[in-house]
Formats: C-alpha cells, sequence, structure tokens
C-alpha cells in the first residue's frame, strides 16, 4: 500500500491533475443538463434529482479512480448521455420506482455481459482504423466548435485559440491550463461571469426500493442497455486503444456494469465508458509519458467525488462560465486526440475506405432505433472492410475454435 502511494507522488503531474478537472467540467457544463430536462418529464422532486444527481457522480467518480488505480491507465467513466436522451423521450410512460427497476435490469445485464468475455469478443473482430475514425468522428465537432464560438464570443475565442498555440509552443504540456486561464480572465474582463448564481448545497441521497415491471423492463432497461453499450462502451474502448492502452475490456465493462447497479436506487441510470471527456484524458496534453496519464483519470474520478456531492447546485457552479469557453476549451483539449485518431484511421492503405465510411457515417449524426450515429458508423465500418478485405470463412472458422475454447 505504501510503495503505491509513493508511486502516485512520484507520477503527479499538474498537467494530469488539470486535465482531470477539464474533464469533469465538460461532463457537468453539457451532459448534466440533460437530467433537468428528464426530469421535468415525470415532474421529480429537488430532493430526487439531487440524489440522482449524486448517484451518477458517486458511480462515475468511484469507477474511474478504481479502474485508473487497477489498470494504471486513464480509465474515464461518465454517465450515458444517450440513456439520458432515451429517458427524455420515454420515461412519461413509467413510474419512478418502475423506472428504477429498469435501471438495476440494465445494469445487471451490462455486468453480465462484462463478466462472460463476450464484449472482448466482439471487439477483436473490430480493426483499430474503424474505432479510430470513428473516434475522430466523435470528436470532430467539438473540435469545430473551437472557431464556432469566434462569431459568438470573438475576444474569448481568439485569445484562447492564440494562448493555446503560443502555449504550445514553447509550454506544451501546459497549453490547455493556460488557455483556460486566459478565458476565464477574458469572461471577468467583459462581465460575463455570473457567480452570484451559484448557492452552495449538500445532497441528501435517497434509497427508492426498485419495482419490477415487464413494460418498464422492455420500454426502458434494454434499450438503456443498447444505446449504453452501443453508443458509449463502444466507443469508449476505441478511445483507449487508439491512444495506445492495450486495457482488457471484460473488466472494465463489468466495473461500470456494478456502479451501475449499486447506484440505480439512488436515481442512477447508468454508469459507462466515456469517450469525449477519455479522448481529453488520454492523450499527450495530460502528459508526455502515456504511463504517467493514469493521473488525470484518478484526478477526474475525485473531482466527480467532490462535486457530487452538491447535488443538482453544482450545475449553478458551470452556468457561471460562458458557454463559449466550455465550448472552446473541450475542442482545444481534443485538438490532439483528434489528430491522432485521424491519422492513425488512415495509416492502414487497405482500411482507408471503411474508417473514411465509419468516420462519415458518424459524423452524419444519424440515429436509427434510438442508437446513435457512432454505432452505426462502427457497423458501417465494419461491413465495408468485411465486404473488401474480408475472408467470411476463415472468420466463421476463428469464431469456432474461440466458442471450442471457451467450452473447453
Amino acid at each position: 500500500m505504501y510503495s503505491r502511494l509513493r508511486q502516485l507522488r512520484t507520477d503527479f503531474s499538474i498537467s494530469a491533475f488539470i486535465v482531470g478537472l477539464i474533464a469533469t467540467m465538460v461532463s457537468y457544463a453539457g451532459p448534466l443538463l440533460i437530467v433537468f430536462q428528464a426530469a421535468e418529464v415525470v415532474n421529480l422532486s429537488h430532493e430526487l434529482v439531487s440524489s440522482w444527481i449524486w448517484a451518477i457522480s458517486f458511480g462515475t467518480g468511484l469507477s474511474a479512480i478504481v479502474l485508473s488505480i487497477w489498470f494504471k491507465a486513464p480509465i474515464i467513466t461518465a454517465w450515458s448521455t444517450p440513456g439520458l436522451v432515451l429517458l427524455v423521450a420515454s420515461w412519461s410512460a413509467y413510474s419512478f420506482s418502475d423506472a428504477i427497476g429498469a435501471f438495476v435490469i440494465s445494469g445487471l445485464a451490462i455486468t453480465l455481459l462484462g463478466i462472460s468475455g463476450l464484449f472482448s469478443k466482439i471487439m477483436a473482430y473490430v480493426p483499430q482504423a474503424i474505432t479510430t475514425a470513428m473516434l475522430a468522428g466523435i470528436l470532430l465537432s467539438f473540435g469545430v466548435q473551437v472557431f464556432v464560438s469566434i462569431p459568438d464570443f470573438p475576444a474569448l475565442a481568439i485569445a484562447m485559440l492564440i494562448s493555446y498555440l503560443c502555449a504550445k509552443r514553447w509550454t506544451p504540456r501546459y497549453a490547455v491550463l493556460i488557455a483556460l486561464l486566459v478565458g476565464t480572465a477574458v469572461a471577468l474582463g467583459f462581465g460575463r461571469m455570473h457567480f452570484d448564481t451559484i448557492q452552495v448545497e449538500l445532497v441528501k441521497p435517497i434509497f427508492t426500493m426498485p419495482t419490477f415491471s415487464l413494460d418498464a423492463i422492455i420500454g426502458l432497461g434494454v434499450p438503456l442497455f443498447i444505446v449504453t453499450m452501443a453508443s458509449q462502451n463502444a466507443p469508449g474502448m476505441g478511445v483507449l486503444k487508439a491512444d495506445g492502452y492495450d486495457t482488457p475490456a471484460s473488466p472494465l465493462i463489468a466495473t461500470t456494469g456494478l456502479a451501475s447497479l449499486l447506484t440505480a436506487p439512488f436515481g442512477s441510470h447508468g454508469i459507462n465508458l466515456a469517450a469525449i471527456t477519455a479522448a481529453i484524458c488520454t492523450g499527450k496534453e495530460a502528459h508526455p509519458d502515456p504511463g504517467k496519464r493514469y493521473i488525470a483519470g484518478i484526478s477526474s474520478g475525485l473531482f466527480y467525488l467532490l462535486f457530487g456531492m452538491f447535488g443538482a447546485t453544482i450545475v449553478s457552479v458551470f452556468s457561471a462560465f460562458p458557454k463559449e469557453l466550455t465550448a472552446v476549451i473541450a475542442g482545444l483539449a481534443l485538438f490532439a486526440s483528434l489528430s491522432s485518431s485521424l491519422t492513425s484511421a488512415m495509416s492502414v492503405p487497405s482500411e482507408r475506405e471503411s474508417a473514411l465510411i465509419t468516420f462519415l457515417v458518424t459524423i452524419s449524426g444519424i440515429s436509427i432505433g434510438g442508437i446513435g450515429a457512432a454505432f452505426w458508423g462502427l457497423v458501417a465500418g465494419v461491413l465495408t472492410n468485411l465486404i473488401l478485405n474480408g475472408d467470411v470463412r476463415r472468420m466463421l472458422k476463428k469464431s469456432k475454435e474461440q466458442d471450442i475454447d471457451v467450452s473447453g
């Protein structure tokens, strides 16, 4: 135990710590607001909403810390954003306790899928060019937001971009931090920070006994399970692979499933691997040494635990910042990951068409059956690669051999 703590002190860096904070800020500044939209659908009380935010924050923070220390890699977790969108569209037909039961079933299914190792077998058939192309498609909109924000708040966006580029040349490890500080200073100078709206209030978690309705399980639990695995966990593994982390999928999926299962009675709809915020922490902006970027995962987890203690009031903190600042800092923090993803996606000549189709489908934003474009980009890329390069008989033979090994 002492040696592990000493190793943490040795590997600690300000850049990784700050990147972990930025990743947490991005999560709270955007997806968390959808929680309130979903809560309005079923008229949840302030206390239940606060408990919900505590639950997803606690599950996210604890799982990120445990997994980052366990694998010594920046394993970033998050709550299911597609799941929140699903709740906004479908929750009104079910009671709160039935929804909690559906969350429990979804978490249990994810846990079992992770323990079984089936997710790892599926990912083994996906070339790295396709996963990195999918990641590039996800990240593209964030990179574009840096420039889209210029007309809305030119002084802030241009100042942050120039400071980032200058710092990138002379002190690259702190480029994102310097851009954040410059952006905050500009926002203060223009009177765009609204700290008067901040209200501090500790959360009181509320346990709700789940009830199990077949309608809610089919209408909420099953779709929640599908969109979480397809739109969150698959891209999350792609982020890790794109930055050179060959982390086994099964324990990661099982751990997030278990976190979802345990926090569901307090309102959590689901915990999963992060993609966008993970890309902030897995790149060179966190630390030049990939072996020391896990500090960003621990940092992110600690901030989730800290912020989650204040429940719904945390939204007022991040709403004090101009939305342009959040958009620009997220985009700048993802520049390195977007660049490396595009390079990796096109590095294998025989897989360029597959990667290109994956990228195009992902950025299209299509949604079919409640499942987002990232999953369909992955499917399109795999099918394209199979048509252009695949040996169906060899794949079937390999699958059969794996089944024999498992049963033996």
